[in-house]
């Protein structure tokens, strides 16, 4: 392999992480209801078909904002993930994440506690170098209602997820040495 190729490898592979990376914090800015993080994995011009919603961005912001708190908790995990590049462009790419959804609601009906597995198609435009969503297209495989009766409350005392940006996730780095453990943690702000 020659040096342009070699250079052509790595790139894609950058580029192929960077793409993972907005999936990722699209997933994160659902579950922590964070619209600010969801936003900004989208291009401003960006739309959106998701289930029973075919839309703008913007569009898609305020329906997912009036959907979300229906739920006391998601958790969106993904895995099989595979971008392909244009031919005829680096700065055009299509992305398909498979991934499970989990959604827990108060309500014990089966539309508030239910898993979901799910594909998101995405096509990726770099613009002024930073990889974002073009367009996504969500995929719904299948849908299993789960029990809400079957469901085991979080003990007492436990950390756990916040729907805001309150979640630990959120939390600033320790101030101490690189690698220090604190095994207390950050007070959970309850």
């Amino acid at each position: 392999m020659n040096d342009f190729g070699r250079d052509l490898e790595l790139r894609r592979l950058i580029d192929r992480q960077a793409i993972h990376d907005v999936v990722l914090r699209y997933c994160r800015g659902i579950d922590r209801m964070d619209l600010d993080a969801v936003r900004a994995c989208y291009h401003p011009d960006a739309t959106d078909e998701h289930g029973s919603f075919i839309g703008t961005v913007d569009q898609y912001l305020a329906w997912i904002g009036r959907l979300l708190p229906r739920y006391t908790s998601t958790m969106h995990l993904t895995g099989n993930h595979l971008v392909e590049f244009r031919d005829d462009t680096p700065d055009l790419a299509r992305s398909e994440t498979y991934g499970t959804a989990f959604h827990r609601s108060a309500d014990p009906a089966p539309s508030g506690n239910l898993i979901t597995g799910f594909r998101y198609i995405d096509d990726f435009a770099r613009r002024e170098g930073v990889w974002r969503i073009a367009r996504r297209v969500a995929v719904t495989d299948w849908v299993r209602v789960d029990d809400a009766a079957g469901q085991w409350p979080v003990p007492e005392g436990m950390r756990t997820g916040r729907r805001d940006r309150t979640d630990a996730v959120y939390a600033p780095f320790p101030a101490g040495p690189a690698g220090a453990f604190d095994p207390s943690g950050p007070p959970d702000p309850r």
